[in-house]
């Protein structure tokens, strides 16, 4: 095959190795590659600096859309066709939705096909041939998916058959060692990759835990899931949420992010954490006044004054005198 500029493919890029080489593999034979990656709730943007895709997609030169985590995401979370991982990760539901939504927008931009860096058997659940191929069915994308690092190992795509890539300078890579990714990192340059780990928080044990428990008290709204990441976490007896913040950086970040109907506790002045309180997810339901006093208790345990008999709040602008929590008391509402 030879170069040919006006092929368009759309790229699910993490920017993680494989992604990263999937895209470089199209790239060299002169298609133009869009990456795609996605971001928001449980794939958290980076507070400070770069993203790993932001990273990879200037090392390759290409154009980087991010889209949104949305709403069609935690209702898949919250009951995924296939299944999850070993936390509340549903990595085929997933991937299924992400390349559904990748190659929706990329045939706004007319790309003629999607390209992600799957690699067989690195996974075993989620990247074996019968999970690839029901990914690729079930996305609505069927044979316009091409998995460049194992493709001479899978089925023939249709931009193979169409001449759009050449399958022979395609890869076939398989299993879980790393050796020749990271060979063919060094043969193109690519020096900025991270370890293998993932950007989804739906792997990790405390943040599936606080999850799974907002999904048992109604609470599935972006704005919850974006919180589940920050502070720490207490369910106060009438079903209100509490978070406080665990340094300045969470302090300001939830001060964003609160949502319309949560009061602020600032115990700055002690100094002190910021935190939350959100109402229970009842229809019309408020915070109540009786939350205020032992929120406010739990959140100068994390103060300055944590060991006085008395110490001050405010709360939603109104100054209040309490002990602070034991530890005991503060443990048996944590959620995690």
């Amino acid at each position: 095959m030879t170069d040919k500029p006006n092929v368009i493919a759309v790229a699910l890029l993490s920017g993680g190795l494989d992604s990263t080489l999937a895209a470089k593999v199209i790239l060299d034979q002169g298609a133009r590659v869009i990456g795609v990656n996605f971001a928001g709730a449980y794939c958290p943007r980076p507070r400070a600096g770069k993203s790993n895709a932001e990273r990879a997609a200037e090392q390759l030169g290409i154009e980087l859309v991010t889209l949104p985590i949305d709403a069609d995401f935690i209702a898949m979370v919250k009951r995924p066709m296939h299944g999850r991982g070993k936390n509340m990760n549903p990595c085929i539901d997933c991937h299924t939705l992400m390349i559904r939504k990748a190659w929706a927008f990329g045939q706004t931009r007319g790309a003629g096909f999607i390209i992600t860096g799957e690699v067989l058997g690195q996974r075993p659940m989620s990247q074996n041939r019968n999970a690839l191929n029901m990914v690729a069915r079930e996305s609505g994308v069927g044979d316009r998916l091409l998995r460049p690092m194992s493709a001479k190992l899978l089925d023939v795509t249709a931009p193979e058959q169409e001449g759009l890539v050449d399958r022979e300078r395609l890869l076939d890579v398989e299993g879980r060692q790393r050796t020749r990714q990271m060979a063919l990192a060094e043969k193109h340059g690519i020096k900025d990759y991270p370890t293998p780990a993932g950007g989804c928080l739906l792997t990790e044990k405390i943040f599936s835990k606080r999850l799974a428990e907002a999904f048992d008290h109604g609470e599935d709204s972006l704005e919850i899931v974006e919180l589940l990441s920050l502070g720490r976490h207490f369910r106060l007896p009438s079903g209100a949420r509490l978070v406080v913040g665990r340094d300045e950086a969470e302090n300001d970040e939830l001060l964003r992010r609160k949502p319309a109907d949560a009061l602020v506790i600032d115990a700055s002045d002690l100094p002190g954490p910021v935190a939350l309180i959100l109402p229970p997810s009842r229809p019309g339901a408020l915070v109540a006044d009786s939350d205020r006093a032992p929120a406010a208790s739990i959140c100068v345990r994390y103060s300055d004054k944590r060991k006085e008999n008395l110490a001050r709040a405010v709360v939603a602008g109104e100054s209040v005198d309490v002990e602070p929590a034991t530890e005991e008391e503060s443990a048996r509402l944590l959620i995690g």
